[in-house]
């Protein structure tokens, strides 16, 4: 799974803020992004006022929840 993730988030660094994963989520909002973190369906680490989160744990997040759209 390493390789799959260095791919689809190449351009992001290992550690990832909320503007990025905002980014890496296809564009969602802030108020969802901080909803998933503290439902704690991404693990993060908070850091006085910031979150960090591991590029793997949002690819891993996308893989489990990402569900085939019907067309």
């Amino acid at each position: 799974m390493e390789d799959y993730n260095t791919r689809i988030f190449a351009e992001y660094p290992d550690v990832v803020g909320t503007d990025e994963l905002c980014d890496m989520l296809g564009g969602v909002s802030r108020k969802l992004v901080y909803r998933i973190l503290q439902n704690k369906e991404i693990p993060s680490l908070r850091i006085g006022r910031t979150h960090k989160i591991a590029k793997t744990d949002v690819a891993a997040y996308i893989l489990q929840h990402g569900k085939p759209q019907k067309e």
